[in-house]
Order: structure tokens, then C-alpha cells, then sequence
């Protein structure tokens, strides 16, 4: 698994994450919302984590920067 990200996606992928959980437990989403908004959180955290997403890659794209060696 080749690495598709770049570390400002990854960043923001992360803080997003952050983002999500504080609202959830602040009690400022509830519901179904939490439920769809926490999948997505617990997917950009992992994604962030990894450097890879499979979307991108089903896409062609990547965000990573080629080393120069």
C-alpha cells in the first residue's frame, strides 16, 4: 500500500477528526448526525494515520509530494 496523502491533507484530515469528537462530546451533535459524523471522523483519523486512501487511489489521485532522490 503505497502512500497517497500528503501531510497537509493528512493535518487536515486530523484536526477534522478533532473537530467532530469535540462536538460529540461537548453535546453539540446527537442522534443519528453523531453516528454519521463519528464513522466519518474514526475514517479521517485512520486514513491520517496510515497516509493512504483508498479513494484517492480508486481516483488516481494523490496529495503526497514525489521525493527527489
Amino acid at each position: 500500500m503505497k502512500k497517497n496523502m500528503g501531510t497537509i491533507d493528512r493535518v487536515i484530515r486530523t484536526v477534522i477528526a478533532v473537530m467532530i469528537a469535540a462536538l460529540y462530546f461537548s453535546a453539540q451533535i446527537s442522534g443519528t448526525v453523531a453516528i454519521v459524523l463519528g464513522v466519518i471522523a474514526v475514517v479521517f483519523l485512520l486514513t491520517s494515520l496510515v497516509g493512504f486512501c483508498p479513494i484517492y487511489k480508486a481516483l488516481g489521485l494523490s496529495t503526497r509530494k514525489e521525493s527527489k532522490s
